[in-house]
């Protein structure tokens, strides 16, 4: 059975401050939580006024402590920004706070732009030693050994989970190198999404952490009650490409009639090609989508975004996905 998790953006619009956003990441957890949802993840982002995920780990303690069972974690820390140490102390924390729930995915990409990235203190070039933070990160959550010199303390001993995120074949290289699951970033960048799973799951070297292969991919999903809803509140995630491409980032926008007019030919062809992997419909349009998706990847896990403006058609969304991913499940395992 493929599970089914959260990648929350933690939105801010017109309607929703950083305290909203932030709250309403909280209360959305809270429901996947019942809903059946294996995980409830954040990213790392600086410098975006719609995003307010930017003190990720402060996020997920808000996070953690209004849910139960839910793992709660990072999709992902941006490693080249920080000091593994510094990482380590902060989610040996949670993890201390909040046992067995807390993971832990790290990406090469500093996340942000130039300015920001000299801003945060770090080079441009600590990308090059990614794997080796890793492996340091890595170590700081094993039990110390006799006369160690530098503890994270109290990450020591507490075990979180690495995994590994990647938008190209070189995040699946270095998991399957280091025996980590796997998240390929497919909500966004879904071009190398076959090839990276091919490599993940052919050269995986087992590992203290993972016996075997683990590969989630992302996937943008709007759900509604009708094929028309949803598509009118996939606009909003559109128009945020856009303004990607436009350099004009800022407040998550409300849904649109008529997403043409906001696009030019050449955005619309540039959204389309990064949200190709995109799921937008009724629950029965969502459960065909996620039963192909499956059957395409062999995915064990799906990362879900729903970005939709507001709130409670947000949490709609995520409960008539949670149904129809359960449907699809049912139909291909009897299919099998």
């Amino acid at each position: 059975m493929t599970a089914l998790s959260i990648l929350d953006l933690v939105r801010v619009s017109d309607i929703a401050d950083a305290r909203t956003a932030i709250d309403n990441a909280r209360d959305v957890a809270a429901h996947a939580e019942r809903w059946g949802y294996r995980r409830f993840w954040v990213a790392e982002h600086h410098n975006m006024a719609g995003i307010a995920s930017a003190a990720t780990a402060l996020v997920l303690a808000h996070v953690a402590a209004g849910t139960q069972t839910i793992r709660v974690g990072a999709g992902g820390i941006m490693l080249p920004n920080h000091a593994p140490i510094v990482i380590a102390e902060q989610f040996g924390t949670l993890a201390t706070l909040h046992p067995g729930r807390i993971d832990l995915g790290l990406g090469r990409a500093p996340g942000t732009d130039q300015h920001t990235a000299r801003a945060l203190r770090r080079t441009l070039t600590n990308g090059d030693d990614f794997p080796q933070d890793v492996l340091e990160l890595q170590s700081y959550f094993r039990p110390a050994h006799p006369n160690q010199a530098v503890q994270a303390i109290p990450a020591t001993g507490t075990e979180v989970p690495l995994w590994i995120l990647g938008s190209s074949t070189y995040g699946a290289q270095l998991a399957a190198e280091l025996g980590l699951p796997y998240a390929f970033a497919s909500h966004f960048a879904p071009g190398l999404l076959l090839p990276a799973l091919e490599i993940y799951r052919t050269r995986f070297k087992p590992s203290e952490q993972l016996a075997k292969p683990h590969a989630m991919i992302g996937v943008n999903i709007i759900a509604a009650d009708d094929d028309a809803t949803a598509r009118r509140l996939a606009t909003t995630q559109q128009m945020s490409f856009v303004n990607l491409f436009r350099g004009t980032r800022g407040l998550s926008l409300p849904p649109i009639d008529d997403i043409d007019s906001y696009w030019s030919p050449q955005e619309k062809a540039q959204a389309q090609s990064m949200l190709s992997r995109t799921i937008v419909g009724s629950r029965d349009t969502v459960r065909r989508g996620i039963a192909a998706l499956i059957a395409e990847t062999q995915a064990d896990e799906l990362m879900v975004v729903s970005d939709i403006y507001d709130h409670a058609a947000r949490l709609h969304s995520f409960d008539l996905i949670a149904e129809a991913a359960a449907s699809a499940n049912t139909n291909l395992r009897s299919a099998a």
